[in-house]
């Protein structure tokens, strides 16, 4: 079932879990926008195709805020607004080991392979990749830490990749850690300017039903 946070004429918020893609790919599963389309055509009697923008996206495996356009006009500024920078994701996420720091910063160059993976390379083959982080609780006896992720740059597997760089691997990630399970990463924090009305809107959700995730509120 949809879980909508937030709707106007404008913009539709909902929360994404893990394990549903954003739109389609090519084994053609149902995806967040197939969902929200449905959901608009249905509440508001709306005859033959429903138009509902796609703005940004979370990867299939990550939980998260995501705001989709009801129109082309508000689709043109929220896209507008992803390219300058003013959409404003933060993270939460459980990585592996015990980050002793309070607070950093990380600074890469990633590079998409010809399998899709992520890694880190140098200044002149990849792209400057930036994101802040702060503890915010160690897991001792299962030797594991939360966090939590200001994104300034949105590279592929970003966040996934420039942790386990560093050997601090999501919990759940298989491609680029060594455990199983959804992705220890949800996107719960969401701060855009309104495409009409330009106040800004933030939208923020709790820590998802994710084992790795419970375990910090037990």
């Amino acid at each position: 079932m949809l879980k909508v946070l937030y709707e106007d004429n404008s913009v539709i918020v909902v929360y994404k879990e893990a394990g549903i893609l954003s739109q389609k790919d090519k084994d053609n599963d149902t995806s967040l926008l197939d969902m929200v389309k449905e959901y608009v055509k249905k509440k508001y009697n709306k005859p033959g195709n429903v138009y509902i923008g796609l703005v940004h996206r979370l990867d299939r495996n990550v939980s998260g805020v995501m705001v989709f356009a009801r129109n082309s006009k508000s689709a043109s500024r929220l896209s507008e607004e992803v390219r300058n920078g003013k959409l404003k994701k933060e993270y939460i996420a459980v990585v592996e080991g015990i980050i002793e720091e309070e607070s950093g910063t990380f600074k890469d160059y990633l590079v998409k392979d010809s399998k899709f993976n992520t890694k880190v390379t140098d200044e002149k083959h990849g792209k400057l990749s930036v994101l802040d982080y702060r503890v915010i609780k160690r897991d001792y006896k299962k030797n594991r830490t939360l966090v939590k992720i200001n994104l300034k740059t949105g590279r592929h597997h970003q966040i996934r990749v420039q942790f386990a760089s560093r050997g601090h691997a999501l919990c759940g990630d298989t491609r680029y850690g060594n455990t199983k399970g959804y992705i220890a990463l949800c996107a719960n924090k969401l701060t855009f300017i309104h495409p009409i009305t330009k106040k800004e809107m933030t939208f923020e959700i709790n820590l998802p039903d994710n084992k790795y995730f419970t375990d910090f509120t037990m």
